[in-house]
């Protein structure tokens, strides 16, 4: 129901309805102090629209991820004239988009054309699983791109030759790896930039205008550190697998082949004298091989020896 001179008024039926929460919830969010009590009009709670509002500003912070506690902490500041203004900017910025790129439909005959011309129902689904195509409800022949450039990437890949099984699970992996990049990122970003704006308490206006504004400008960071870190990455391994691709087919060195080693005549001559001259060469051998002992048995001792020390420091 509605009164013109005093502004609209509604029973706790009709808010409920408006706003999308059930009258238990209304309840309940009275009992925890997020919602003002209504008004009382002789046997009947009436509620305004500042009920209304409250219960959609609720609902919008629910989505973003706020739990009850901290959303009344937001609604006080909000009530002692701290305003919401601010933390809504920056919860805005965000959950903005964090690319340039924007999304594109794709029929299904074209992205059938696409792959190769032959439907591929489970490519498709697993597709959809990994949120490379989306449906779109009421439209079983046409499909949201979120990301047309890895579309892009998984059609000249199979053009290519690559299976499309091989590119998913490419993509699984992939996905794995970056998502812990960008967790690590955020980590580092919130322990030396952001760590000053978060407390027990809501940021002022002023603070969380600041730290929208260090969103916008760190945004962008991320990707241009990852770009230029896989470029340098890319060239690296590139040159490493065409060197031992080039090199696979020319015949390499066995390790155990005989190696010709120059020794002086002298020591020639006292090794025969010594042991007569058909076993110099099986002598040379067993004194390289005890050198080569005796210098690891040394090494390891002279370790040990060193951890001793080190745990009878104080």
């Amino acid at each position: 129901m509605s009164d013109e001179a005093a502004g609209a008024a509604y029973r706790i039926e009709d808010l409920a309805h408006l706003s999308g929460a059930t009258v238990r919830t209304i309840r309940a969010y009275q009992d925890r102090g997020l919602l003002p009590r209504p008004e009382r009009r002789g046997r009947a709670n009436v509620y305004a629209d500042t009920h209304l509002a409250r219960l959609r500003q609720i609902a919008d912070l629910l989505d973003r991820g706020y739990t009850l506690a901290s959303i009344k902490e937001l609604l006080e500041a909000w009530d002692t004239g701290r305003g919401l203004g601010g933390v809504l900017g920056l919860v805005a910025e965000v959950d903005g988009p964090w690319t340039d790129e924007e999304a594109a439909r794709i029929s299904r005959a074209e992205l059938d054309a696409r792959f190769g011309g032959s439907p591929d129902d489970a490519a498709v689904a697993e597709a959809v699983e990994l949120g490379v195509l989306e449906r779109i409800p009421g439209d079983d022949d046409t499909f949201l791109v979120p990301s047309p450039q890895e579309l892009g990437v998984a059609v000249e890949l199979h053009a290519a030759g690559v299976p499309l099984s091989a590119i998913s699970g490419h993509l699984r992996e992939l996905r794995v790896q970056v998502e812990h990049i960008a967790d690590r990122f955020l980590e580092f970003t919130t322990e030396h930039v952001f760590a000053r704006y978060l407390g027990e308490h809501p940021p002022t206006d002023a603070e969380a205008a600041e730290a929208a504004s260090l969103v916008r400008r760190l945004r962008p960071l991320a990707q241009q550190t990852v770009d230029a870190e896989l470029a340098r990455a890319m060239r690296l391994f590139a040159h490493r697998h065409l060197r031992e691709q080039l090199g696979a087919g020319q015949p390499r060195e066995r390790a155990d082949k005989a190696r010709s080693v120059e020794i002086p005549a002298e020591t020639m001559r006292a090794v025969a004298n010594l042991v007569g001259p058909s076993q110099v060469a099986a002598f040379v051998t067993a004194a390289a091989e005890r050198e080569v002992q005796a210098r690891a048995l040394d090494h390891l001792a002279a370790n040990h020896a060193k951890r001793g020390m080190i745990d009878q420091s104080p």
